[in-house]
């Protein structure tokens, strides 16, 4: 997300026939600005695109079903806000690839609001990532954000992947419901967010002691780091503890999209925030 799209606040959480042209196999009305800050966001899939279409703060632009997808969304009674324009799935394809599984649906849409870092809940878990850069492994931390009732993620400007594309599948919807914050300098965010009161525990493998021994309290940061890199210096430095996952097993460490479900599970059971506790 591009810095002109911040805003300031905080959330929780039948179509007209192509013409011939297009079905010829030339290049669709669309064109591929993914990789432009200014270009709309690109949602596909079932779950992506039923979750932006239910959310009233996404803005959608234009939407892309065939006529399977279309039929399902009457089915299921969810509204597509704007008139779609039913295209033959292999036009989609065309747009985002083959490997790309849209399931028949494709929405351009504007970028969420990143709320700023001094909006946020003074209880419950946020999640910041330094430098996480896979859109795979972003788009799944999301997903287990939602799960565990995530007040927000923090992340960089620079060196993280846009909200958009595969990011928005593989988070599976979960874009819609976590609200992502994003900061220019991450060192300087922790240190506000310290300031704020929160507990500030940044995730590392030379951490000092396990995980499940600290002293655990809300509001809780839970800080992750690249892989391969792990956390920055500055950042590690700027933590109020720094501790590690230990796991009995011969393979210590783990993807950081498992290590973050893992560690989201140690905080939300420590701080009484699971479903049964």
């Amino acid at each position: 997300m591009s810095e002109r799209d911040r805003k300031p606040g905080f959330r929780r959480g039948g179509g007209k026939a192509p013409d011939k042209g297009r079905e010829s196999g030339r290049r669709p009305p669309w064109r591929d600005r993914e990789a432009s800050p200014d270009g709309p966001v690109i949602l596909y899939g079932w779950h992506t695109v039923a979750a932006a279409l239910a959310n009233p703060q996404r803005r959608i632009r234009k939407l892309y079903l065939s006529e399977n997808a279309a039929r399902r969304l009457s089915d299921e009674k969810i509204d597509t806000r704007v008139t779609p324009e039913i295209v033959r799935p292999s036009l989609i394809d065309q747009r985002l690839g083959p490997d790309a599984v849209h399931q028949g649906l494709l929405a351009e849409a504007d970028p969420l609001p990143s709320p700023d870092i001094d909006t946020l809940p003074q209880d419950g878990i946020v999640l910041v990532l330094d430098q996480i850069t896979d859109p795979h492994n972003v788009g799944a931390i999301l997903r287990s954000a939602a799960a565990f009732a995530v007040k927000a993620i923090v992340t960089t400007a620079r060196h993280s992947p846009e909200a958009t594309g595969v990011l928005a599948k593989s988070a599976s919807g979960a874009l819609e419901l976590v609200p992502l914050v994003t900061v220019q300098n991450l060192a300087r965010a922790l240190a506000e967010m310290n300031d704020q009161g929160f507990l500030t525990v940044g995730l590392d493998s030379q951490g000092s002691e396990n995980l499940g021994s600290v002293a655990l309290r809300q509001p809780l940061a839970l800080v992750l780091g690249a892989e391969g890199k792990g956390l920055r210096q500055l950042t590690r430095e700027t933590c109020g503890v720094v501790a590690r996952l230990d796991m009995p097993g011969e393979i210590k460490s783990l993807n950081v999209s498992n290590a973050a479900v893992l560690a989201l599970y140690i905080g939300a059971s420590r701080l009484g925030l699971m479903g049964g506790g």
